[in-house]
C-alpha cells in the first residue's frame, strides 16, 4: 500500500528534513504543504499575490513556473533524499489565468526516477479546480559535482 501523507508532522517519523534554511526564491513563493504520496506524487498550494501579478492582475508566467520548480524540487527530494539537484530543462504550457487573492495548486508527479535524472510532470489549478498550466522537466541529481561547479 502505498503512504500518503498530508501533513508534514505525519512525515517526521519516517523522512529525515535537512535543518538548511530554505533559499529565499522558495520562501518568497510562500509554499503550502497539501499532500505527498510516496514514489508518486507532492501537492502544494501557493497565493497568488499581488507582488507576482501582471498588469492584467493575474500571476505572472514566469511565478507559475517558479511555483513548479519548487514543487519538483521537493518531489526530488523526497523521492531520492538528496538536495544536490540541478534542472536540466522545464517545459510549462499556460492554459488559463489565474488572478490575485486565488491559491495556485501544483501537484508534480514522478514519471521515472534513474540514477542521474528524475523525470517528472506537473499540473496546475487555481481554487476552483481549473487546469491553469501544465509542465514537464527533468532533473539531474548531483554528487561529487555539485562541488566541481563552486
Amino acid at each position: 500500500m502505498v503512504a500518503r501523507f498530508t501533513s508534514i508532522e505525519q512525515m517526521a517519523g519516517k523522512y529525515t528534513f535537512p535543518s538548511v534554511k530554505h533559499p529565499q526564491c522558495r520562501e518568497v513563493m510562500q509554499p503550502e504543504f497539501v499532500e505527498f504520496v510516496e514514489g508518486e506524487s507532492i501537492t502544494y498550494r501557493f497565493p497568488v499575490l499581488d507582488m507576482y501579478a501582471n498588469p492584467r492582475n493575474s500571476m505572472q508566467g514566469g511565478f507559475i513556473g517558479a511555483a513548479f520548480d519548487n514543487t519538483f524540487g521537493g518531489l526530488v527530494y523526497l523521492s531520492t533524499g538528496k538536495l544536490e539537484m540541478a534542472s536540466i530543462d522545464m517545459y510549462l504550457n499556460y492554459h488559463r489565468p489565474i488572478f490575485v487573492g486565488d491559491y495556485l495548486y501544483i501537484k508534480a508527479m514522478l514519471k521515472s526516477k534513474g540514477r542521474t535524472v528524475v523525470h517528472m510532470l506537473g499540473e496546475a489549478w487555481d481554487g476552483k479546480n481549473r487546469l491553469v498550466a501544465t509542465a514537464t522537466t527533468n532533473i539531474m541529481l548531483l554528487g561529487n559535482q555539485y562541488e566541481q561547479l563552486k
